[in-house]
């Protein structure tokens, strides 16, 4: 596991973030990905697998790192996660978006926001407004404190897994914080 950097400021968990599992978890998992990457959509999978073998023990935690200098749509993806965030279903949207990945253009989000019951006016208002914009940026710019160049970009108990998203890496990492 890599060592935390004197240099970047503590990576803090905050009531901003989406997280999912006991805030009293031993272990904290941190994503930096982006709704249009593909390597973040297989992580997602990876993520799941590591919830079913650690349990309570892990709490995992999603950030926007939206690349789009690469991904068009990344930042309205994220900003379409925000937004069903503030309806209370950004797990369900998240879901949703990295199942339709390549189908990320504004019709396609508000057909998603139908399809998981949110208010779509409301919806539809906050992406034409860029409501959620500075949340997602405030994401963008943490990640740049600690390092994040890509994603998905993973951080176990604080410390940078060097982007590295492998199942047996990841599972090593948090195998190694438990007993430490």
């Amino acid at each position: 596991m890599a060592k935390p950097d004197p240099d970047r400021p503590a990576l803090i968990i905050t009531q901003q973030d989406h997280i999912q599992g006991r805030g009293s978890a031993p272990v904290t998992l941190v994503e930096y990905g982006d709704f249009e990457c593909p390597y973040s959509r297989d992580a997602m999978k990876t993520i799941q697998v590591l919830q079913g073998e650690f349990g309570d023990d892990l709490r995992f935690v999603f950030r926007h790192f939206p690349l789009a200098h690469k991904h068009p749509h990344a930042v309205s993806a994220a900003e379409a996660a925000e937004a069903a965030a503030a309806q209370g279903e950004f797990w369900s949207m998240y879901v949703m978006l990295f199942a339709h990945q390549w189908d990320l253009e504004y019709g396609d989000l508000m057909d998603y926001a139908g399809h998981l019951g949110l208010d779509k006016a409301r919806f539809g208002e906050a992406l034409h407004k860029h409501r959620f914009l500075d949340r997602v940026r405030a994401d963008v710019v943490t990640g740049r404190q600690h390092g994040v160049k890509g994603t998905p970009t993973f951080f176990v108990n604080g410390h940078l897994e060097d982007g590295n998203d492998d199942l047996r890496v990841l599972t090593v990492a948090i195998r190694n914080a438990l007993s430490s």
